[in-house]
């Protein structure tokens, strides 16, 4: 008997005549989808201090920052450089400039800056306001568009009024402020130099001088003010009684140095000062130097004319 006959096997599929195209299209996208994973690299793109993880095609890094949609503008920082080739792993800083006009300590300058904040904007320009007194606090951001930031650094500068000397370290603006701060309190007609509304810069002296409109007569002038002065403090322009209290050279009161516009206290004046208020003092009172100097006055007539005042 013979036997079955065998039913035909099916064509193998890889034995089309298309198989070869498919293997070899298979093996292209393969091989292009390994080179494209060594193209793609895994960057790190900070911009102004904020951090974002790019997938980067571009081999340089201008490339990079045009396919992540950041440009460049005048005054910009890029690091590493614009033309730099790019590495897997590498991480680009931008940080873009910022406008700033500064008023340090009166004098106004523009600036770019690259820093995000008001502190770090300092340091750039190589300010330290320790101590000093801002605008803004150094915390504050500094916007894109920019910002207008007023810094006063701590100055010594010294006040001198008659023998008085006083030392201000002071962040004021003007010379009336430091006055005020050190209560310094000026009478109408004091000439203060530099003027009160000028900006006191490091090293200033600031010197009051009291007004001296009224003129002593000169028959007031020739009597004999030395003479005085050496009876009642021994000619010591600093000369102090607690009796009184008395100060300086003619013994002043306060009530009777502020009424004939002095300032501070008499014995805070030198020599000159003294004198020209002593003088003033006599010609407010009419001559009656009773009142004033009852012990000493008759000094101011020379000996002849005390020996007669005495008989």
């Amino acid at each position: 008997m013979r036997g079955k006959r065998r039913a035909p096997r099916p064509p193998l599929p890889w034995r089309s005549p298309w198989t070869p195209v498919v293997c070899v299209a298979g093996v292209v996208a393969a091989s292009a989808l390994v080179a494209v994973s060594f193209l793609v690299k895994e960057v790190v793109l900070v911009v102004d201090g904020e951090r974002r993880p790019v997938h980067a095609f571009g081999g340089t890094v201008e490339e990079v920052l045009a396919a992540a949609g950041v440009t460049m503008a005048y005054g910009d920082v890029v690091r590493p450089s614009a033309q730099e080739e790019v590495r897997d792993g590498a991480t680009i800083e931008v940080r873009r400039a910022r406008p700033l006009t500064l008023t340090l300590d009166g004098h106004t300058s523009k600036h770019l800056v690259t820093a995000s904040n008001v502190g770090e904007a300092l340091a750039e320009l190589d300010i330290t306001p320790a101590a000093g007194r801002l605008s803004a606090p150094p915390g504050d951001a500094v916007p894109l568009e920019g910002m207008e930031l007023t810094v006063y650094t701590r100055r010594k500068v010294y006040v001198v009024a008659g023998t008085t000397r006083l030392t201000s370290r002071t962040t004021a603006r003007t010379v009336r402020q430091v006055l005020r701060q050190k209560r310094v309190e000026l009478r109408r007609g004091y000439h203060v130099d530099p003027p009160l509304d000028s900006f006191p810069e490091d090293g200033t002296v600031i010197t009051i001088v009291p007004p001296r409109a009224t003129q002593i007569d000169p028959a007031t002038a020739r009597l004999d003010w030395r003479a005085l002065a050496e009876c009642e403090s021994h000619g010591d322009p600093r000369a102090y009684n607690p009796d009184g209290p008395y100060y300086g050279m003619y013994q002043f009161s306060l009530p009777m140095w502020q009424a004939v516009g002095g300032m501070g206290l008499p014995s805070n004046w030198p020599e000159d000062e003294q004198t020209y208020r002593a003088q003033l003092l006599y010609q407010k009172v009419g001559g009656r130097w009773r009142g004033q100097w009852p012990n000493c006055g008759d000094r101011l007539f020379g000996r002849a004319t005390v020996t007669a005042l005495r008989r």
